[in-house]
């Protein structure tokens, strides 16, 4: 397992600790993590302060994104999948899609390569979080 995914669990467990849903993220650019984020909506109080979105707020305006990858524990929604398309990030790496499919489809008609590393400790922390949560995960997918 690479360091930038570790970073991404460790941002997941970080917010699973603070009382949200454990998603991580981070994002990097020529070796080098330049923002790292987690799933925020409870915490936040916000709808759309997912991992992918709070990790790209926090890089703040870096210019072009074409030479980052994006990391995240789960594979992407189609907010995050969105805003990977929009800002040209040209490859994202995810912990797993098990336990959600996301819009791997979606982003690679757009020309993003998407690398699904099916790690069991990605599927297993989201596993027992949809096991203990699963109206908060519903809500999370829109789904509730």
């Amino acid at each position: 397992m690479d360091r930038f995914i570790k970073a991404a669990i460790e941002e997941a467990r970080l917010g699973l600790q603070e009382g949200g849903i454990p998603i991580g993220s981070v994002l990097v650019k020529d070796g080098t993590i330049l923002s790292r984020g987690h799933n925020r909506r409870v915490q936040d109080n916000d709808p759309v302060m997912h991992a992918e979105i709070d990790c790209l707020r926090k890089s703040g305006r870096i210019g072009s994104y074409q030479d980052t990858v994006l990391y995240s524990t789960l594979m992407p929604c189609f907010l995050c999948a969105g805003a990977v398309v929009q800002f040209g990030i040209k490859r994202v790496v995810a912990g797993e899609s098990e336990n959600f499919s996301g819009a791997k489809e979606f982003m690679e008609k757009h020309g993003v390569e998407v690398i699904d590393l099916d790690l069991e400790e990605c599927k297993q922390l989201m596993h027992e979080f949809i096991n203990n949560n699963p109206k908060l995960w519903k809500e999370d997918i829109g789904k509730l």
